[in-house]
């Protein structure tokens, strides 16, 4: 027997979801002490639950994700809506810095890759989605060079790449929170916008006035988020037919710079208060939606190689994150918040990278330098970087060679 959710079934159920995995991050210490995400606490326990029922219950329960990838659309925007090219100035050298440390990480990440799958007797093309493919790439690029693998010989490629896509998600989510609260209370690390007023002196009425925007502004905010999608559609046909593809994300957070830098030189003002609201709505729900949705059982046939490359690969990115993402960002609190971040990002995808900044954010204090260049490096230049990383790999004679 099988159920398909749909629509606001899906949503419904990622709200319930979300909250329940509220209430067990304040259950269990250890989940709140190390800043895990609370949409990645409720999804895996949603996602156990429906394997467990298609195990002993025959009953397989799907889920529509067209609405997921609307929120991912509206996520982006949110995040081109608050990108200002005053802000992309001021943080020019550290935006460098880490996408240096980025590009090196791919290259580590796919030799890592590459050696485990070599050794275990694998097709070394393996290694490539036990790298940057799948880990840094994400579902997109795991689907995308999947298809390109299988028609070179290796068979059952976009599944592999799937497979650790889903692993690395969950992966970046668990410990991204952890190495951040570690490089925080070992280094006894404050934000500097904190560092004379400690986050409890901040009156709930205060809070509560920051947490609800006038109608006026909500309303505002939704129209312009609606409007970077649909531009951003209208953008991607437009380049589709001169032979340009890019992702539906990347357009509409391009129209979303467009339209914030427009809105500068007119001197308008936008809420920055409801975008940031909104922002973290669409982020919450897309994440809850993304891991309540994996079906575990389907991961269960190359489950011993996987878990072995996915092992190696997060302690490379513990190593990675502490002792190189760290110190080249500053070893200060914004470089920790940083480090967090690009876990979730190396691991995962940007919107797991946010939510790990997020979870340590909400606990010690803010980070605008972090939440300014992880959504860039993410979103803008690590795929463009990551293409090119792949293509290098996949021509080293090591690849041609084992395919004859």
């Amino acid at each position: 027997m099988e159920i398909v959710l749909h629509g606001s079934d899906v949503l419904a159920t990622s709200i319930v979801v979300w909250f329940v995995g509220v209430w067990v991050n304040r259950k269990v210490v250890a989940l709140n002490r190390y800043s895990i995400p609370v949409a990645v606490t409720g999804g895996l326990l949603c996602s156990t639950l429906v394997a467990f029922l298609y195990a002993f219950a025959d009953l397989k329960i799907s889920f529509d994700m067209a609405l997921r990838d609307s929120l991912l659309l509206f996520f982006f925007s949110t995040i081109g809506l608050g990108a200002k090219l005053s802000l992309l100035k001021a943080g020019g050298k550290a935006l460098a810095l880490l996408l240096l440390v980025a590009t090196v990480f791919l290259v580590i990440q796919n030799i890592t890759g590459v050696l485990l799958i070599k050794s275990m007797g694998y097709h070394p093309g393996y290694g490539l989605f036990g790298g940057s493919v799948s880990f840094a790439g994400g579902y997109g690029t795991a689907i995308a060079w999947g298809g390109v693998a299988e028609e070179a010989g290796l068979s059952m490629a976009k599944e592999i790449g799937i497979a650790f896509a889903t692993f690395g998600l969950i992966a970046g989510g668990i410990i991204g929170g952890p190495i951040g609260e570690w490089l925080i209370k070992r280094q006894k690390l404050r934000p500097e916008t904190t560092a004379t007023a400690p986050l409890e002196t901040i009156s709930s009425s205060a809070a509560e006035a920051v947490l609800a925007p006038p109608i006026s502004s909500v309303l505002g905010t939704l129209l312009l988020l609606v409007v970077c999608v649909q531009a951003g559609d209208v953008v991607n046909r437009l380049l589709f037919t001169s032979g340009v593809t890019l992702p539906g994300f990347l357009t509409a957070m391009m129209v979303g710079i467009v339209i914030t830098n427009g809105a500068d030189f007119l001197k308008l003002e936008l809420s920055a208060t409801a975008l940031d609201r909104a922002g973290e709505l669409s982020l919450q729900l897309f994440l809850c939606m993304s891991l309540m949705s994996i079906q575990l059982w389907t991961l269960a046939q190359a489950i011993g190689p996987i878990l072995i490359v996915l092992s190696v690969q997060i302690i490379v990115m513990t190593g990675f994150a502490t002792w190189v993402v760290y110190r080249v960002m500053g070893r200060d609190y914004d470089a920790a918040v940083i480090a967090s971040g690009f876990t979730g990002l190396g691991l995962g995808a940007t919107p797991v990278g946010i939510a790990n900044m997020n979870a340590v954010t909400c606990k010690y204090g803010p980070s605008p330098k972090a939440f300014l260049v992880i959504p860039l490096v993410g979103a803008f230049f690590i795929d463009l970087v990551n293409a090119l990383v792949i293509k290098f790999f996949v021509g080293l004679p090591i690849m041609t060679q084992a395919v004859q």
